[in-house]
């Protein structure tokens, strides 16, 4: 955690408060889904509007999984395009990273999906003479489809600096995990932040108790659009 400052006795980190700053899309399509789910696990697919993230859809996507930590860009934004060089929807999600760091980008995936869980990435583009340094950062959560099962991930991509000449792909440096263990009409994250691969909870460890919390978002959509 990054020590900013002292408040009342206690540490206060400004981190997140940058984040969010720096990259504001990502934070629009994680409170959209935030709120779209309402304490439930997660939401359905067909609940997605597009115009509740109108600020956002240049950076957002819609993963369909076609293998255990494996999907392909069903819904792109033009942003992830910029990025390659070349329209990225039906190309698999990996593509955007750089070989060493798929394994690891695939095992955050199935995590999202097996889990399940909503997860944060932070990310670095790969440099050289034509790519100027590229920090990036990365939000994935599940959608159920008709069946209830977890079959798309609803998610954001933004970049900060440059992009330079294309294709840039992405090193992971960090990944976030936070565990969607709430019921229907609560809210009960467990979060995790994991910097060398994904930790998994261990179901020995008595349950942490539960309080409902309210959405973030008051959302108006229709799935027929």
């Amino acid at each position: 955690m990054d020590i900013d400052y002292f408040k009342d006795g206690k540490v206060i980190s400004l981190k997140p408060l940058r984040r969010k700053a720096r990259f504001p899309a990502v934070g629009q399509v994680e409170a959209y889904w935030e709120g779209l789910r309402n304490g439930r696990p997660m939401p359905a697919r067909a609940e997605v509007d597009p115009r509740g993230i109108t600020d956002a859809l240049a950076y957002a996507f819609v993963l369909e999984k076609i293998a255990p930590g494996m999907a392909r860009l069903r819904v792109a934004g033009r942003h992830l395009s910029e990025l390659m060089g070349m329209e990225v929807r039906g190309m698999p999600f990996s593509t955007l990273f750089l070989p060493e760091a798929r394994s690891r980008l695939q095992e955050a995936m199935e995590t999202a999906f097996t889990a399940p869980a909503s997860l944060r990435l932070s990310l670095a583009g790969d440099t050289g003479f034509t790519r100027p340094p590229l920090e990036a950062r990365l939000f994935f959560a599940p959608l159920r489809d008709e069946q209830g099962r977890p079959t798309r991930l609803l998610g954001a991509l933004q970049s900060s600096g440059r992009v330079g000449r294309a294709p840039r792909r992405f090193a992971i440096r960090e990944i976030e995990v936070n565990r969607l263990l709430g019921e229907p009409g609560q809210a009960a994250p467990l979060a995790r932040r994991v910097t060398r691969g994904l930790e998994h909870r261990d179901a020995s460890r008595p349950a942490v108790a539960r309080r409902p919390r309210k959405p973030r978002l008051e959302l108006v959509y229709s799935a027929d659009s």
